[in-house]
């Protein structure tokens, strides 16, 4: 599922093929999910195309050619593509070819998984948080976007509504991270900006690599990464989590319900780039919106029955759920779920696969 979160203590004390075929089954997840999305969905006929329309929400699904299996096919290349640029990047800056694979195994499908205990932070090299940055933020946009791009179709980065508000969310979050950071905990700004770039990176992508423990950030600081991991990456993408476009449209309607409380009589339809959308698929939105929230309400409800604090349980659902990996309190970015009791782990799998689906 993509999700990042383990229960091998320690990492670093398992065979290669354990570590190489965890990471290995997560790329494979990231490039299910663009299957799953482009040709499968599709393909089951009026319901596939709901469940397509729910994965890729908004006025109308972007398609690359009219044939779905060659979309697929597109767009599996565009994945390989970028997967082989991260492996050379990292293997030619000083990373070990099995690190160099195993890291791009955890990136392009935003999983997490590293074969280091420390995560990215035991390498503690600027040039590597720097590339992974990049292709992070690369996998967290639109795969249908970085197809055009590639062929010279700049321009639709920068009409795409959604990428830039992921774009923007992410641009905030860090200078809003690293201007607290700077005041409580870092003498530098450009050691805040390092730190926070990264960690937001990460979560707003739901990867959930690490280089620093952010449960010792302050409150601000968590709370950003919280709200994170709940918006999380671009349909089309291989985040996870509520999604751009989702979270955009809800905006936007919710600043219509309020332009109704001063006119009444106005009919404002809502409009995404040129396009307006339907109120069927802004039902779809809201009703995913409140499901989703209530499996969060729920199973946290449970882990905290179970012995979780309120903080951990909501933290563990949200990355579980968010497909993220790392949460906060006992389940933060140095921790791991294998305190977690059976039950929880059995909820929390769940919450996984819910949120994956």
């Amino acid at each position: 599922t993509t999700t990042g979160a383990t229960v091998l203590v320690p990492i670093e004390g398992n065979p290669y093929s354990i570590l190489f075929w965890r990471n290995f089954i997560q790329w494979l997840g990231g490039m299910g999910i663009i299957v799953l999305v482009v040709a499968i969905l599709p393909a089951l006929g009026a319901g596939g195309m709901q469940l397509f329309k729910s994965e890729v929400p908004g006025p109308e699904p972007d398609r690359l050619k009219p044939r779905i299996k060659e979309t697929a096919k597109l767009l599996w290349a565009v994945y390989i593509l970028f997967s082989v640029l991260q492996v050379a990047c990292l293997y030619f800056t000083g990373m070990s070819l099995f690190d160099a694979l195993t890291h791009m195994f955890g990136t392009m499908p935003t999983g997490g998984f590293t074969p280091r205990n420390l995560s990215v932070g035991a390498y503690d090299n600027p040039v590597f948080e720097n590339i992974i940055i990049i292709f992070m933020f690369i996998a967290g946009a639109n795969f249908t976007l970085h197809y055009k791009a590639l062929h010279g179709n700049l321009k639709s980065l920068f009409k795409d509504k959604e990428f830039l508000f992921y774009s923007g969310v992410i641009l905030f979050s860090i200078l809003a991270i690293a201007t607290e950071l700077r005041f409580y905990i870092y003498n530098s700004i450009f050691t805040a900006l390092r730190y926070a770039s990264f960690q937001v990176v990460s979560i707003a992508t739901t990867t959930g690599f690490v280089t620093a423990d952010y449960d010792t950030w302050p409150a601000f600081s968590k709370s950003v990464l919280l709200i994170l991991m709940f918006i999380g990456g671009c349909a089309g993408s291989t985040g996870g989590a509520i999604k751009n476009i989702r979270v955009l449209l809800l905006l936007k309607q919710v600043y219509r319900e309020f332009r109704k409380l001063i006119h009444p009589q106005a009919v404002t339809p809502i409009r995404l780039g040129d396009k307006v959308v339907s109120e069927d698929v802004m039902r779809n939105i809201t009703g995913f919106f409140f499901l989703y929230i209530f499996i969060f309400i729920i199973s946290s409800f449970v882990m905290t029955i179970l012995g979780l604090d309120i903080v951990s349980a909501m933290a563990s659902v949200a990355a579980t759920l968010g497909n993220v990996g790392p949460g906060l309190g006992l389940v933060g970015p140095v921790q791991t779920y294998a305190f977690i009791p059976p039950l929880g782990k059995i909820v929390l799998t769940l919450c996984m696969l819910l949120g994956r689906l």
